[in-house]
């Protein structure tokens, strides 16, 4: 969610209400880092090292490739010097001893004290005892070294029981520090300044990497020494950096979890097993980590590789579909000894030989859903984990969650005092049951993102797979509800849309109208008249998108909807656009979520042959085209930093042909969006706040394939089909694509998204903005298919099968309605029909798709031919066989009886 209130909400997230600044009261802490002895600083290969002379802690990671850019917060250096606060060397343990039941906490961070410094010699840059910041009571000797490794800066702890006795360390976390507080920087700063950073917990094949916001070189890769697991993912939350909108808050890397899982994390299943280790008297173990300067984020897995470290490549992703052969690829140059799932047979994973260079190749089945892990053994002892999320198939997914909206979710009734009946109303999964009031006026008020989420998903469902009797429901809700409520109906300001149906104004509605259980005492809590304003940009394209939904239905398809409604639905779709710019104004400068909704209206208004409404949403979206072509990073909102606007100005700049604004957009999504070997980080675009204002957990968090997932894949796989050798962008936008419906459960309830925190490790409790993400899948959903040169011919949303010089995919996405062939760079994508399977003939560039048979609202295909990428050699290809040329696609007349063969040449 993006609203005007999320910045004075920061301030009291922070308890500093009033403050001028965030940081004013950590400035007032003298400090005691001991800044006042000076740095001292290295050269440490790739970096420029500089550390605080009393903590040896880093106080500056400078790349020696770009000037003016440090990984770490320097900049605040001065002001997060207190006791309490992590700097990148500090060190966390839980530890017991003897017959103790309970662990103990030590941390460097806690109390700083001076630390002994070690005489250094060789490639050891400096090195500590670090006994004097630590309580005296550690059972533990800790020795910190900044070395030099084969070139490369290693940060080594050397762990040594001091004790007479056996001591069991049971968490043992590294903080991991780098500059990802934006607070005070303007978004030209941020994207100079800031960089984000997201794990592969992956055991020993584990890393973080590090990235600037501007996705531009150089990244950081962060990668274990020796037996230095990446266990678990810790948020250091007794941090006290102010955190916020502006700060999502640093992390450490668990190199054991046991202790947590115990205790703060027992309610929650672990990505990896939870371990400890016991150290004897004088036993020392030692860990370390090494930072590696690699180029954009393109770059790291090959970086990885040239370090030797393993890489992992799963097709189409880690997001399994039940009915979808999947392709595991592995390279690391020891010999695998075992791979095992947990659950067992929940992966079923065969053997498939090696690639050309080596890779060695599995297939992979789902057959359990929920998370799965793989766990692969090497024989050099490297243990390495790839989780998965198994879901049923696309259409079983999809239909669970059109049934779940359009029942559980359906709110009837006629004599509600907001004028929300009928509708599909916001739904608390853990009470099962609708939620009618919130404290936030605008969840249960079906509008904004966190109310009109579930009507939005419910709607565009029907993109995806039509069905009548959902369709009878939601057209009552948009006649009656959201048309003529929602957004006004008539008047000097029709097509204005409202913020909130739901308000507390309590002394001007009937007694007991609103729950005496909820705090409405809270900002959220909007009167009437601002729960009536109009002037918030984001609430439009929702609306767009259900009008146009409704032109779709009417146009094409017989029966769903009245057909000779079409033409007045795409126009009170486009007039909503107009209406955001004109009454909106401010919020539009900005790039919305699900504004690709208005290019989506723009291009069936030109089929149409509507020419005079195109010409003028067209202008008023040039506008804004022109206003982002004129800034140096085009998108921004009332935040720093936000990852929703991205997705609109990719398109538009694309669109007019503002190809530098494109690649900028689509640098910094490559930036936040990351490509992993794991379901819940691979795809996941950056949201970390939206749990405030969409969740029934609230609190500042990493989240787990929220919507921005579903929507920055869309920039993200329409610049694949402009460059389609280009296997990391589909692999970045697949991976959000799957990753936007990983989080529906068996029975079709769609959260907000998942919670990251190794406390929970679940999905979140209410629908929220679940469905901006949705219209995400919807408009994107696809099969890829592609011939890679390392793995060979490979399909994302469909199995493969090669027969000579025959490709032939059966399609598995849930639509069924588009295909794209990266050999030719041809696009095929249907308005109406489903495509079962697709035949491409290597030699000629030949096309075959067989289309699923008639159904009673679906007499005809609507087919769609382009070429978004202009490959040298390819013709011009067009569809052969007989139909209607109408609105510049092809009416073809399905078989009632079995498939259609189209034929598509060159």
């Amino acid at each position: 969610m993006q609203n005007i209130f999320l910045t004075i909400s920061f301030f009291l997230i922070s308890g500093l209400a009033g403050a001028q600044s965030p940081w004013l009261n950590l400035a007032k802490k003298p400090s005691t880092l001991g800044l006042e002895n000076g740095l001292t600083s290295y050269d440490a290969g790739a970096f420029n090292l500089k550390l605080v002379k009393s903590s040896q802690t880093v106080a500056g990671l400078q790349p020696k490739n770009v000037k003016d850019f440090d990984f770490t917060p320097s900049d605040s250096l001065k002001v997060r010097s207190s006791d309490g606060l992590y700097h990148l060397g500090d060190i966390n343990l839980k530890t017991r001893t003897g017959s103790d039941a309970s662990w103990k906490s030590f941390s460097t961070a806690a109390r700083r004290m001076p630390v002994k410094a070690i005489e250094v010699k060789g490639k050891v840059l400096a090195s500590a005892d670090l006994a004097a910041t630590l309580p005296a009571d550690i059972p533990l000797q800790i020795i910190r070294s900044w070395e030099m490794n084969d070139g490369k800066l290693t940060l080594k702890f050397e762990v040594k029981n001091k004790t007479a006795g056996n001591v069991e360390i049971g968490a043992l976390g590294i903080p991991m520090i780098f500059d990802n507080i934006l607070e005070g920087r303007t978004l030209e700063q941020t994207h100079a300044k800031n960089v984000f950073y997201d794990p592969y917990i992956g055991k020993d094949a584990g890393y973080l990497q590090v990235t600037r916001l501007s996705g531009h070189a150089p990244s950081l890769i962060v990668t274990p020494v020796g037996k230095t697991p990446f266990e678990a993912y810790n948020p250091l939350n007794d941090d006290r950096t102010p955190r916020g909108i502006a700060f999502e808050g640093f992390y450490e890397w668990m190199v054991y979890s046991k202790a947590y899982a115990e205790n703060e994390w027992k309610n929650a299943d672990q990505w990896n097993v939870p371990t400890s280790i016991t150290l004897k008297p004088n036993e020392t173990k030692t860990y370390a980590l090494q930072f590696i300067l690699s180029g954009s984020a393109k770059d790291i897995e090959s970086k990885l590789t040239e370090n030797k470290r393993p890489v992992a490549v799963s097709v189409p992703g880690y997001v399994l579909p039940k009915d979808v052969d999947a392709k595991l690829y592995l390279n690391y140059a020891k010999k695998i000894k075992s791979i095992t799932s947990f659950p067992a047979d929940a992966l079923i994973v065969n053997a498939a030989g090696f690639t050309k260079k080596g890779w060695k190749s599995y297939a992979v089945k789902g057959n359990a859903w929920g998370r799965a892990r793989l766990t692969i053994v090497y024989e050099d002892g490297l243990e390495q984990t790839v989780n998965y999320k198994i879901i049923e198939s696309e259409s079983k997914v999809i239909a669970s969650y059109g049934h779940f909206l359009t029942t559980k979710q359906w709110f009837d009734q006629p004599k509600d005092v907001f004028k929300r009946s009928p509708s599909v109303i916001t739904y608390d999964n853990e009470k099962q049951q609708q939620v009618v009031q919130d404290n936030r006026a605008w969840i249960a008020g079906l509008s904004d993102e966190g109310g009109a989420g579930s009507w939005l998903g419910a709607i565009m469902k029907q993109l995806v797979n039509p069905e009548k009797a959902e369709i009878d429901k939601l057209q009552k809700f948009v006649d009656t509800v959201m048309f003529g409520n929602i957004q006004l109906k008539d008047g000097p300001q029709k097509y204005g849309v409202k913020k909130s149906l739901f308000f507390y104004e309590p002394d001007s509605m009937p007694k007991n109208t609103y729950d005496k259980d909820i705090n409405f005492k809270t900002w959220s809590a909007w009167p009437g008249k601002e729960a009536n304003n109009l002037g918030r940009s984001y609430n439009y394209p929702h609306v767009a998108a259900a009008h146009w939904m409704m032109y779709r239905l009417a146009r094409n398809y017989t029966g769903l909807v009245a057909q000779d409604s079409w033409k007045q639905h795409l126009i009170n779709a486009a007039e909503t656009g107009m209406a955001m710019v004109n009454i909106a104004p401010y919020y539009a400068q900005f790039g919305q979520m699900e504004g690709t909704i208005f290019y989506l209206i723009l291009t069936d208004l030109k089929n149409e042959g509507l020419i005079e409404e195109a010409n003028k949403l067209s202008e008023a979206m040039k506008k804004r085209a022109d206003h982002w072509r004129s800034l140096e990073y085009p998108f921004g909102s009332e935040m720093p930093w936000d990852s929703t606007g991205q997705e609109e100005v990719y398109v538009w700049s694309d669109y007019f042909g503002y190809q530098d604004k494109a690649r900028v957009t689509l640098d910094a999504i490559l930036a936040y969006m990351p490509v992993m070997p794991h379901w819940a980080y691979n795809g996941n675009a950056r949201r970390y706040w939206d749990f405030l204002y969409g969740g029934k957990l609230q609190r500042i968090e990493r989240m787990i394939h929220h919507y921005g997932s579903a929507l920055n894949a869309i920039p993200v796989l329409m610049d694949y089909r402009k460059n389609p050798n280009d296997f990391y962008l589909l692999r970045a936008g697949y991976g959000g694509l799957l990753g936007s419906i990983s989080n529906i459960t068996q029975d079709g309830f769609a959260p907000a998204a998942f919670h990251a925190y190794p406390s929970t490790l679940k999905n979140d409790g209410i629908t929220g903005d679940y469905g901006s993400g949705f219209f995400g899948y919807a408009i994107n959903t696809s099969s890829y298919i592609l011939e890679h040169p390392e793995f060979g011919w490979l399909a994302f949303g469909g199995n493969l099968k090669k027969d000579k010089n025959t490709v032939t995919v059966s399609i598995t996405t849930a639509a069924k309605s588009s295909v794209y062939l990266a050999p030719v760079g041809l696009w095929i994508s249907l308005d109406a029909g489903k495509i079962a399977s697709v035949s491409y003939a290597i030699s000629t560039g030949e096309v075959r798709l067989k289309l699923e048979k008639a159904d009673q609202y679906t007499p005809n295909a609507v087919i769609r031919v382009s070429q978004p990428a202009k490959l040298p050699g390819v013709g011009t290809y067009s569809i052969k066989t007989a139909g209607t040329k109408e609105r510049g696609a092809t009416l073809v007349n399905l078989s009632k009886t079995g498939t259609t063969e189209v034929l598509i040449q060159k």
